[in-house]
């Protein structure tokens, strides 16, 4: 599997008692960000996902909660348990899966690209197809 860069974890200001503020700079994304959204509410041991994109790049943040990604690419899988304020990038053309732990779990994902339903892929052997040497 590719090596998946921007590992990292939110800064923070605060404590338990009075409160935890957690902040990004954007410098620490390697794209400008033209779409946000996020996902709550769903019961703890569901995966959710189940596709990649051709051209879209993401950032995705565990706000809250525990969150195991699963990413799959032409050379493998790669699994990542993601907690409070960690977030992993997921590159084009990677199939990803999420799985949230604790049924009050909430994901945010920063995109590079707006929303295009053409973008999808559903089908995780995809990420083997010609269409990946044709990906800028």
């Amino acid at each position: 599997m590719r090596k998946l860069k921007n590992m990292l974890t939110l800064a923070s200001h605060g404590n338990n008692v009075d409160g935890l503020l957690r902040f990004l700079d954007f410098k620490k994304i390697d794209f400008s960000p033209k779409r946000i959204f996020w996902v709550s509410g769903v019961p703890a041991g569901t995966s959710r996902g189940h596709h990649g994109h051709y051209h879209d790049q993401q950032q995705l943040f565990c706000i809250k909660g525990k969150i195991l990604v699963s990413f799959y690419s032409n050379t493998g899988e790669e699994k990542h348990l993601l907690e409070e304020g960690d977030s992993c990038f997921m590159d084009k053309m990677i199939w990803s899966e999420q799985t949230y732990m604790t049924g009050a779990d909430i994901l945010m994902v920063l995109c590079s690209e707006e929303f295009d339903k053409e973008d999808y892929f559903y089908d995780k052997q995809e990420v083997h197809s010609e269409k990946l040497l044709h990906c800028n």
